[in-house]
């Protein structure tokens, strides 16, 4: 029986170290090339749009403005804010349900890899592929794949072939106010709109842009070298 038990044993984390060394390198191609598509898009029930933009090209305030909106300490944690996933904990135990503490890095983990539908074992498997980002990406990159895979419309994939999609032009030549108005659609992007925007959603815009304006110019120069 023990004999049969270790055999089982070494079978899993053969597999399983097999299936992280496969992770690791997928990871390694994605850190220089732009991933082809991502779980999500592979789940998307519409036709699919997405067009690549480098972050070089976006002004400062485009990735700020969803810094300000999603995830404002994003510069300082390690792909995982411990603070925020407490008060979701907290908010579960009390009967609110399982929402909120994504970070960033979580949040383009799960889009890349991962499925929509809220869970314990999702939010963990995101934190463990949000370290690995950490670690082998860095913050620039994850902002880029982020920005360039988040959904913001039923099959409007990144940020450039939503700024086409909504304003007819580049995501390069966006205004603090457009880009805003793009944050504001997560997380709910095919029940919103940036051109017909809800009061509650032309608030929230007021608000990133307070956010954004606080934070300030140069709150992400230490990621973005500029």
């Amino acid at each position: 029986m023990a004999k049969r038990k270790r055999s089982i044993l070494g079978k899993v984390w053969f597999v399983v170290w097999r299936f992280y060394l496969v992770l690791l390198l997928v990871l390694l191609v994605f850190r220089f090339v732009p991933p082809p598509t991502t779980s999500f898009m592979l789940q998307s029930p519409y036709p699919v749009t997405q067009q690549w933009i480098n972050i070089d090209k976006l002004p400062p305030y485009v990735p700020l403005a969803f810094v300000a909106s999603e995830d404002q300490r994003f510069p300082y944690h390690f792909g995982i804010d411990f603070t925020a996933i407490g008060h979701a904990i907290s908010q579960y135990d009390d009967g609110d349900g399982l929402r909120g503490a994504s970070t960033i890095t979580q949040q383009t983990a799960k889009n890349l890899f991962l499925w929509p539908a809220r869970s314990f074992i999702r939010k963990g498997l995101g934190a463990i592929l949000a370290v690995s980002l950490e670690a082998i990406w860095g913050r620039k990159r994850i902002l880029e794949v982020y920005l360039n895979i988040a959904e913001f419309g039923k099959g409007i994939y990144g940020i450039e072939a939503a700024s086409q999609h909504y304003f007819g032009k580049s995501a390069s030549k966006l205004t603090k106010d457009e880009a805003a108005r793009l944050a504001v659609l997560l997380p709910d992007p095919r029940e919103r709109n940036p051109n017909h925007l809800t009061p509650y959603l032309r608030d929230r815009v007021n608000w990133v842009e307070q956010q954004m304006q606080q934070l300030g110019a140069g709150y992400l120069k230490s990621i973005l070298g500029r």
